[in-house]
């Protein structure tokens, strides 16, 4: 990061990390929900699949937050150069 903004690629690059590494937690929610789920723990089933709906969510709003910042005109995201 710079002193007077923001390097834009490597911000770019975190978000696709943390968007590989919720897709990696994601994975295994899924496997665990169904484990539960054959185990007959459903509740527990349930909460897993609530779960990763949410880590869904979470990729979305990172996808977004990449798109804003591949074209800044249309959002709030100002682009400084540093």
């Amino acid at each position: 990061m710079c002193e007077h903004g923001i390097n834009v690629d490597q911000l770019k690059l975190a978000i696709g990390q943390s968007d590989d590494a919720i897709a990696m937690v994601q994975q295994w929610l899924e496997q665990l929900h169904h484990l539960a789920d054959h185990g007959h723990q459903h509740d527990a089933s349930a909460t897993l699949a609530q779960a990763g709906v949410l880590l869904g969510e979470a990729r979305a709003k990172l996808e977004k937050t990449a798109n804003t910042l591949e074209n800044p005109g249309g959002s709030d995201v100002k682009v400084e150069l540093v």
